[in-house]
């Protein structure tokens, strides 16, 4: 059988995926989703010996009969069901430790998670140098907004009337 270092990345692989995609989750017991995609993951399932199908068959045939989850014991039992059919062969406890290998280690893939692109038209629409008008009077020269002193006009209050040119400077004429 496998080493207790591997024995432990193994189990380490196992809580991983058992957590994956599920905030509850506390890693000590699995679900059928997790353990196909640990098997997709780690490249388990090959599409011919062994595909979805026989992942999900193995799964329901380590799983208590009203049980929905798996822990990490039925999990090794698991493995060594697919393991004498993703490697025919090899003896059983040569495939076994393949397939400890295979999974030993890994984490979940996030596939597919979508990245913005600004592109064409997106990207000229949000340029903000190329703003006029009242539109431009929310952003500063970096393109950054201002907030909501771009957006309201704000009133000043000094005491002086608005667009007075010399505002501010009646104390220094005074004292002289």
């Amino acid at each position: 059988m496998a080493g207790s270092t591997e024995m432990a990345s193994l189990e380490e692989s196992f809580r991983k995926f058992a957590i994956y995609g599920d905030t509850k989750a506390t890693g000590q017991e699995m679900n059928g989703k997790n353990w196909a995609k640990l098997c997709k993951d780690c490249k388990v399932t090959d599409g011919k010996s062994v595909t979805s199908t026989d992942v999900d068959i193995v799964f329901s045939k380590v799983k208590g009969k009203t049980a929905r989850v798996i822990n990490y014991e039925e999990f090794k039992k698991a493995l060594e069901e697919l393991a004498a059919k993703r490697f025919k062969d090899k003896s059983k406890e040569e495939a076994y430790e393949a397939i400890c290998q295979l999974v030993a280690g890994k984490e979940p893939i996030n596939v597919g998670v979508t990245k913005a692109k600004t592109v064409g038209a997106v990207e000229r629409l949000t340029d903000t140098s190329k703003y006029t008008g009242s539109h431009k009077e929310r952003f500063d020269e970096s393109g950054k907004g201002k907030g909501k002193s771009g957006r309201e006009n704000i009133v000043d209050t000094s005491g002086y009337v608005s667009a007075y040119k010399n505002a501010g400077t009646y104390d220094a004429k005074v004292k002289k």
